[in-house]
């Protein structure tokens, strides 16, 4: 998303499901990205990740990436992100992001409702038939700045979180947006 020729790349990585990347997409940094990205500063990519899944069950992440995904298609992937976290559902309690629901949010974007976004929703048009090994993707630690950083000796100071990803997460810039 952005200038292809922004000199300054912000990778995201996030899970729709997640409630830490919710309170960024509404409360935190991401709507000073977003004005450096439309004001042609940065270049943004976006690599989704459905490791909530795992933990509470359900596939609600994976349908949540996949209707993005339709979404960029139709034009809209910005202004569907954005819908999609300002009604993230409580995973625990309601299973996720279901199909009805996706499209459901998808009606409060005008002009993304359509045969081909519909389709692609309901028959999870993204997601890769073939799935291989999971595999990890490496993020360092970030800790709240106000809270008291624990002891830690040097073997454990420079640790990172692997979190897991399925295989069909994805950068949706696949060629300069």
């Amino acid at each position: 998303m952005g200038d292809p020729a922004a000199q300054t790349t912000v990778r995201v990585y996030e899970d729709p499901l997640c409630p830490v990347v919710a309170e960024f997409e509404l409360t935190g940094g991401a709507s000073v990205l977003r004005d450096r990205t439309v004001g042609r500063q940065v270049k943004t990519e976006y690599t989704f990740a459905s490791f909530r899944d795992e933990r509470v069950g359900g596939d609600g992440s994976k349908r949540a990436v996949n209707a993005l995904r339709a979404a960029l298609d139709a034009g809209k992937f910005a202004e569907y992100h954005a819908v999609l976290f300002q009604h993230q559902p409580e995973a625990e309690v309601s299973g996720g992001y279901t199909t009805d629901y996706l499209l459901k949010l998808a009606g409060d974007v005008k002009g993304l409702r359509s045969k081909e976004f519909d389709h692609a929703v309901t028959t999870m048009k993204y997601r890769r038939s073939s799935q291989p090994p999971r595999r990890h993707t490496t993020l360092p630690m970030v800790m709240n700045p106000s809270a008291r950083a624990p002891r830690q000796s040097r073997s454990t100071a420079n640790r990172s979180l692997k979190i897991p990803t399925e295989s069909f997460s994805t950068n949706f810039c696949s060629k300069p947006c």
